[in-house]
């Protein structure tokens, strides 16, 4: 069995269910925040949406995407024997960052879930509905980086 190519498929997995979650949020939080007006039933509704989605989706599936890309890097540079030289490469530069960034969003969606729980407005419907997209760009960033491995060659 390629145990890289098993890793390497179930991270793939794991990041288009993040992806998925990821860019659906925010439609949440668009509709929420134009519909919902705060301590209505339907704000209760959209409350418990947001968190399951989160709990149950995104944040499971970033920690194993996270978990399966460490071990991808753990396997090409001990079972592949490869060494470390790659990490410096300009295409893994742009997926680790293009990851971080995403990361970062995450956290800043989770953060937004808690203050639409609260009652508060934090950003408009349209807000959400311009940066809902942001996940799709990055991914397209990351797996061009991987795939392309530009600067490499």
């Amino acid at each position: 069995m390629n145990w890289f190519d098993l890793v390497r498929g179930l991270h793939i997995i794991a990041v288009i269910a993040w992806m998925a979650g990821m860019m659906y949020l925010p439609r949440l939080y668009a509709y929420h925040t134009e519909t919902a007006p705060p301590g209505s039933e339907f704000d209760a509704h959209f409350q418990v949406w947001e968190t399951k989605l989160l709990r149950i989706i995104i944040n499971p599936s970033m920690a194993i995407t996270w978990i399966l890309g460490v071990t991808l890097i753990l396997l090409h540079v001990y079972w592949m024997k490869q060494g470390w030289a790659f990490l410096a490469q300009p295409w893994m530069h742009v997926k680790l960052t293009a990851v971080i960034i995403l990361s970062g969003w995450h956290g800043f969606l989770a953060g937004a879930r808690k203050k639409l729980a609260r009652g508060e407005r934090p950003k408009s419907a349209k807000f959400w509905r311009a940066t809902n997209e942001i996940p799709f760009l990055l991914a397209i960033v990351a797996v061009l980086a991987v795939t392309l491995e530009f600067g490499s060659r």
